[in-house]
């Protein structure tokens, strides 16, 4: 698991410019929206590599790779989040929210649910998909 706030690499008048990844290979771009209180996720990937934007909003995290310990935290605007192959993960919308999400695997277009594995026990309750 990555988590990483993104800082603007050049501003001037006109605007700003940041680099939310580099030296990556990205198969897939999804834009998402979330409604405050909704729970996305409670799966993992066998193959994907996945990297959540947090454009707007903020979300609270759970993450667990293999049978390690679970990890917790909340991410906001700016905030990256990156997942690999075999960690669960679970996210909870703590306002409106949205992000984009950045994968690299068969994790996306028509093979959205081919690499997706729903846990038995979610790590955050609440309906996710």
């Amino acid at each position: 698991m990555i988590v990483k706030h993104i800082e603007k690499a050049f501003e001037d008048a006109r605007g700003s410019i940041a680099d939310v990844l580099e030296d990556e290979t990205i198969e897939h771009v999804t834009l998402i929206t979330t409604a405050k209180g909704a729970v996305r996720g409670n799966h993992y990937h066998r193959e994907t590599h996945q990297w959540l934007y947090v454009v707007s909003g903020a979300l609270a995290y759970a993450v667990r790779a293999g049978e390690g310990p679970l990890q917790t935290g909340q991410i906001g605007a700016g905030d990256v989040l990156g997942t690999g192959p075999m960690e669960a993960h679970a996210l909870e919308a703590l306002e409106d929210t949205t992000m984009v999400v950045m994968t690299r695997g068969p994790r996306g277009g028509r093979e959205y649910e081919s690499d997706t594995f729903r846990l038995d026990t979610p790590l955050i309750e609440g309906d996710a998909a």
